[in-house]
């Protein structure tokens, strides 16, 4: 238990040979060490689960976590440690606000991360949807970029239309020719049943349609597969492009997107809002706690010890100024008869 303590007043910042003379104060600087000391921790997980969305590599991420955790223990450390109890409490506040401000930084930069990992199901369905849109906006995208496509599809499909219109003509005529021979009586037909004159007339232009629409779909098919071909080839390039930006979509899930879903979370739903801020507020209220019981706790036997133990380093060193001050004005009095007879 000791050893606890000890090292929990290591964390406070405190003086331990002065707190073994005042018992009553060791709790308090036990709970601002233990303050500190899980700040840290707690910077350090959150270091760790960001650094580990970067680098992908477990063993990067805890050693940089634990940088970045000790960094903030040795900040917090030093801001606590250097709190001074005076009798003058607005003189104690002008000196607090810097430090305040200053942990309130480090806490919400402590806090994003844990709330990333708090949300993450949350965030990773706000990044799905963004990536289905990425893809989306990549086919769109791509689209434009190979209009060269569609232009082609557009003459193909004008050949199939010529092919088509000439194929109704050609169905036309037949129509009109098996009326003509079946004495079917239409505006066009004669009514009469047999291959008369009308019907060999309608024979001879059905003949003519049947010709033209075998040479203008041998010509057109042609023309069909060679357009055909230049689509294949320019839709294997997008397909390609497509592709090559798949990888970039599928890994679009770091701290800045992560950030930017959190941001989307909050502004769709007034819940995540307060509830990613009340998390914001839990770490600035842990990381102003050693502060604030600085400020509140009245002034205790340490502190006078302390400015007794200072006083005492001010007090010796004027005596040593003193004393160094009347040495070398007797060394210089012993001098003087000799300096005045080698001026004569």
């Amino acid at each position: 238990m000791k050893k606890f303590s000890r090292f929990f007043w290591f964390c406070s910042g405190a003086h331990q040979s002065i707190l073994d003379r005042t018992p009553t104060e060791t709790h308090k600087y036990i709970g601002i060490g233990g303050t500190v000391f899980f700040t840290g921790l707690l910077a350090s997980l959150s270091a760790g689960y960001a650094l580990y969305t970067v680098f992908q590599t477990f063993w990067a991420a805890v050693f940089f976590g634990l940088i970045w955790g000790l960094m903030i223990f040795n900040l917090d450390r030093f801001i606590v440690s250097s709190m001074r109890k005076r009798n003058n409490a607005w003189a104690e506040w002008k000196m607090a606000i810097p430090r305040l401000v200053f942990a309130v930084l480090l806490a919400i930069v402590i806090s994003k991360p844990l709330e990333l990992k708090i949300f993450e199901r949350e965030i990773n369905r706000v990044l799905d949807e963004q990536k289905t849109e990425m893809i989306a906006q990549s086919k769109e995208g791509l689209k434009a970029g190979f209009k060269e496509i569609d232009e082609l599809a557009a003459k193909q499909d004008s050949l199939k239309s010529e092919v088509a219109a000439a194929a109704q003509y050609r169905d036309k005529l037949q129509q009109e020719y098996d009326y003509e021979r079946f004495g079917t009586k239409t505006d066009g037909t004669s009514g009469i049943v047999g291959l008369g004159s009308n019907a060999k007339k309608k024979e001879a232009q059905l003949d003519a349609a049947q010709k033209e629409l075998d040479a203008l779909r041998a010509s057109h098919q042609i023309r069909i597969d060679t357009l055909d071909a230049q689509i294949r080839i320019l839709m294997a390039a997008r397909q390609a492009e497509f592709e090559k930006q798949q990888p970039t979509i599928a890994n679009f899930d770091g701290m800045a997107a992560r950030i930017d879903a959190l941001s989307v979370l909050t502004g769709r739903s007034e819940a995540m809002k307060w509830a990613n801020l009340m998390i914001m507020l839990l770490f600035v209220a842990v990381e102003t706690a050693p502060i604030f019981v600085k400020l509140v706790s009245p002034r205790g036997p340490y502190d006078d010890l302390l400015d007794l133990a200072e006083r005492k380093v001010s007090v010796y060193a004027n005596e040593q100024t003193v004393k160094l001050q009347r040495t070398s004005e007797k060394r210089l009095k012993e001098f003087e008869p000799e300096l005045t007879f080698a001026q004569q």
